[in-house]
């Protein structure tokens, strides 16, 4: 491997591909840490970003990957065995002379959580205090990627409805794109920042009914939103989309949350780390309106 600086997990993702991006703009060395060395990762390499395969449940390939590396990006899947990656990640971390672990975790992270998942990322954030390697934690509210993912972007495009199970709840989408920005800023200069958790929002609270109307105003197409019980939600989960059951699992609870206004809020902590305001809805949807073609 070429000398990097900086290690990104997943690198060929939304979010840490959005920070390999920035920090390539910066101008730093990058090494990104990928689980196939397919044609993702052959057109990163093209780009000056070094390479090294391997996943979290080998100590010995992510100690490598962090050779000569001196902060580093978590990512994990909302799948079983996170906290043991979180553990592994940062012993690794600590015998590798890591300065910084910039986590990804979420809003909905906390010891009582009823998300297995959630509550796994509660624990995995102790793990990384545990561990004497500073870190940061992020807590990003709901992406406003959901409204461009495959699934839902075609069924929205093809009903023009949202159908989800949020009912009146609100909070301030956030695009991983900002959520990107933010991450490279952090592994870029960590100073003042190590030991911190920040909740990523983007710059409007909306709900659905509200959302809809901007999706609406964007794309020339009425979008109407049609809120679903979380039983019909978790059955179309389960029968149409076929999410595996640990995401269904999180999925449900998680809607129970954001209706108690778990996801709720705004704030400009992107501004203040990036320098750049995060995207609103109206933008996001007009920069990514291919995806309801």
């Amino acid at each position: 491997m070429n000398q990097a600086e900086i290690l990104v997990s997943g690198a060929t993702g939304r979010t840490g591909g959005s920070a390999v991006e920035e920090l390539l703009k910066m101008g730093k060395s990058v090494r990104a840490y990928v689980r196939t060395d397919d044609e993702r990762a052959a057109a990163l390499r093209k780009r000056g970003v070094d390479i090294a395969v391997g996943d979290f449940t080998n100590i010995d390939t992510i100690r490598a990957a962090m050779d000569g590396v001196r902060s580093v990006y978590f990512l994990h899947p909302i799948a079983p065995g996170i906290i043991s990656a979180a553990a592994y990640f940062a012993q690794a971390a600590k015998e590798a002379g890591v300065a910084v672990i910039v986590n990804m975790s979420q809003i909905s992270a906390r010891r009582e959580s009823a998300s297995h998942a959630a509550q796994d990322h509660w624990i995995s954030e102790r793990v990384f205090d545990w561990s004497g390697v500073a870190a940061v934690h992020l807590r990003p509210t709901f992406f406003a990627d959901w409204l461009v993912y495959p699934h839902f972007a075609k069924e929205i495009w093809a009903k023009k409805k949202i159908e989800f199970p949020f009912g009146d709840g609100r909070h301030a989408p956030i695009a991983t794109d900002d959520q990107g920005r933010v991450i490279a800023h952090l592994l870029a200069s960590p100073e003042g920042h190590m030991g911190q958790t920040y909740t990523l929002h983007g710059p409007v609270e909306m709900n659905h009914s509200q959302i809809a109307a901007a999706m609406s105003e964007v794309l020339g197409m009425r979008i109407e939103y049609a809120p679903m019980s979380i039983e019909e939600f978790k059955d179309k989960m389960e029968n149409l989309y076929r999410f595996n059951p640990f995401l269904v699992q999180h999925l449900v609870e998680v809607a129970q949350d954001y209706r108690k206004g778990i996801f709720a809020g705004v704030n400009d902590n992107v501004e203040k780390i990036t320098g750049a305001r995060a995207l609103s809805v109206p933008e996001f949807v007009a920069k990514y309106r291919g995806a309801f073609a």
